[in-house]
């Protein structure tokens, strides 16, 4: 029996209740498979989409679980309330870096991801990697059954070293090192440079995955307040004069999370400070595909002599191909590259043959064109949205995937978080990116590819403060 679009819905929910009353009654054990879409679609005679609609509505109620690949399993009462009781308070644990990159890492499907750290998906689609794979194999095949060089994929070197030079950055292939994404890249820096109970600075608010490495490692932490032009030069030189660290790990462009670029003139006094005080400055550089070439940045201006320069595609291309890389000076380029040869053997020479491959495209450019153009529209489109609600934005570029957003009458973004999330909006709120996230912010950080969709104007609309 086929039924209309309008009657689905309700279909759906006299099925889930009946499948719920069979759990609740024992005729599905904890642990138990359901039957699977096809078999329940016969036994009913309804369509597919009300079965998947009746499925969804079990997993919301905690009582059946999708395992990938396999089907939907009954949960036990214990587990069920459980995970009730996990997902009514789990904004509350924001401040447990883990946790929170475990939550990044979810797709919840039908939320809309307003704090997610990426492009929106579509936005990488025109570089399909399947397009690239038999190029990738052609060629060298022999060596994508061994280890690569400790150095990397010699081509991809090459490559990066003209990708630099369009930066203004001049480097050799013995200054790049090949990681496993920039994640990897900070740990190699941190592994060779941070002992125990060192004082290292990061920008604050920051990036916390990194907060949480250098906690592991031992170090001290310590917040560089970040403005919209950069870091806070008065509060740097105080802190270095006071503490006397080695090494501070700041993002100059496109910085998260509040999206704000460093200008020319902080940053000669960022480099000014870190000579006079025998600073290191790491400068991660993430989304530098999104950023016009002629962008200030801090390796730029000092060309790799008090500064290590990391990059990756994992914003750009994708993040499943898990390649970024170092530049820095000859000697500790070598160190490095032992480091990683010590803990990884070698990176993975066929993903790094794939970036080669569609760096060397000229598909290459013309995707980077149409991302520039789809971030500065959506970034106009995202500020004024915030303009017309009478939001505080802390910087304003013409081309940012994040935004720091204080909503109006928001004196605590957690609990604006936990609001939304009941909402299906995911947000990321301002205290996780603090190296102290116990205290309260009134910032939220806003992807703004998410912030285009129509649910997150309609969530915000039920809970926030009309603008005075």
């Amino acid at each position: 029996m086929a039924e209309s679009r309008g009657r689905s819905a309700p279909i759906a929910d006299t099925l889930a209740d009946l499948i719920g009353q069979q759990i609740a009654d024992g005729v599905y054990r904890p642990g138990d498979k359901l039957p699977s879409l096809r078999e329940l679609a016969q036994l009913h005679r309804y369509a597919k989409n009300t079965i998947v609609a009746a499925f969804d509505l079990l997993v919301s109620r905690g009582l059946v679980e999708p395992r990938r690949g396999s089907g939907f399993y009954v949960l036990g009462t214990a587990r069920s309330a459980q995970r009730a009781q996990e997902d009514a308070g789990q904004l509350g644990r924001a401040m447990d870096i883990v946790w929170l990159m475990r939550e990044q890492l979810k797709t919840e499907p039908g939320a809309v991801a307003v704090g997610d750290g990426f492009p929106p998906v579509e936005w990488l689609a025109d570089m399909r990697l399947d397009r690239y794979h038999q190029k990738v194999v052609r060629t060298g095949l022999g060596s994508l059954f061994r280890y690569g060089s400790r150095y990397g994929y010699a081509p991809l070197r090459d490559s990066l070293v003209r990708k630099l030079g369009n930066f203004g950055l001049q480097a050799t292939p013995g200054q790049l090192v090949l990681t496993h994404g920039a994640n990897d890249a900070m740990d190699l820096v941190i592994r060779y440079f941070v002992p125990p109970d060192a004082k290292v600075l990061v920008d604050e608010p920051g990036y916390y995955p990194l907060f949480g490495k250098l906690k592991l490692a031992g170090a001290r932490v310590i917040g560089v307040p970040r403005l919209a032009d950069g870091p806070d030069v008065a509060a740097l030189d105080a802190l270095l004069q006071q503490e006397r660290p080695r090494l501070f790990f700041t993002q100059s462009l496109a910085h998260n999370p509040t999206g704000s670029d460093i200008t020319a003139a902080k940053a000669y006094k960022v480099l000014q400070l870190a000579e006079r005080h025998n600073l290191l400055i790491v400068e991660d550089d993430p989304l530098a595909d999104f950023k016009p070439t002629s962008a200030v940045r801090l390796s730029t201006l000092d060309q790799l002599e008090r500064t290590i320069y990391i990059g990756s595609f994992s914003k750009s291309f994708s993040a499943a191909l898990r390649v970024g890389f170092i530049a820095c000076n000859d000697a500790l380029a070598s160190d490095l590259a032992d480091l990683k040869a010590l803990i990884h053997v070698s990176g993975s020479e066929y993903c790094e043959r794939m970036v080669d491959v569609m760096l060397r495209e000229g598909h290459y450019e013309r995707h980077l064109v149409r991302l520039r153009q789809k971030l500065g529209q959506a970034t106009t489109q995202a500020l004024a949205w915030l303009d017309a609600q009478g939001c505080e934005v802390f910087a304003r570029s013409a081309q940012s995937l994040y935004l720091w957003v204080a909503f109006p009458g928001v004196a605590d973004s957690l609990p604006l978080a936990e609001q939304l999330m009941a909402r299906k909006v995911t947000m990321a709120p301002g205290r996780v990116f603090h190296v102290d996230p116990s205290a309260p912010s009134r910032w939220s950080r806003c992807n703004v590819g998410a912030m285009a969709d129509p649910r997150f104007a309609a969530a915000m609309h039920g809970v926030l403060q009309p603008a005075a």
